[in-house]
């Protein structure tokens, strides 16, 4: 079976290349809206009833998602239905937010903590991290109470875990070795 990142790819290249001809942004809020749409459990059954037709899948999906009348909107979405890959939207929105990253030389940073932080700590933690990765980084910050203390950072697939619950991990580890 093809994976989702391989059907998802050449959509999200597709939807990039779009982007940035008009408006990287807008592009980008509208694939988060369309993928938390797709994501519904409902969606995928409408998506999946054989007796609806392409014509009235695309016409309910962008009468629920509020969809722009842009053509370049419309025409993507249209081809999704057509070639029954609706359901990839969430990959295809993942993948297309890497792709504006690459090229607004940024990375997105998640920032959990154990209690919530304040606009200095998290620009202070920030500053720490664009430095070492050497990015520009897009932080989202969760509060995780069962970190006990400290933080975990998630950056790409690189994680920097500094938290209590980490370190306590750690000492059992080493002690049970």
């Amino acid at each position: 079976m093809v994976e989702l990142s391989t059907i998802a790819r050449p959509y999200a290249e597709a939807a990039f290349d779009v982007a940035k001809t008009s408006n990287l942004n807008q592009w980008s809020d509208w694939l988060q809206s369309w993928s938390a749409v797709a994501s519904n459990a409902d969606i995928k059954l409408l998506v999946s009833n054989p007796k609806l037709t392409d014509e009235q899948v695309l016409s309910v999906f962008v009468e629920l998602t509020k969809t722009p009348a842009e053509a370049q909107a419309t025409n993507f979405l249209s081809a999704l239905v057509e070639n029954g890959r609706l359901l990839a939207l969430p990959e295809i929105a993942r993948q297309f937010e890497e792709l504006k990253n690459s090229h607004e030389g940024s990375a997105d940073a998640i920032i959990a903590s154990a209690f919530p932080m304040t606009d200095a700590e998290v620009q202070n933690v920030r500053g720490a991290l664009e430095k070492k990765f050497g990015s520009k980084l897009n932080v989202t910050v969760q509060v995780d109470e069962s970190l006990i203390g400290g933080v975990c950072v998630t950056v790409g697939d690189q994680i920097l875990d500094s938290s209590v619950r980490g370190k306590l991990n750690a000492m059992k580890a080493a002690l049970t070795a």
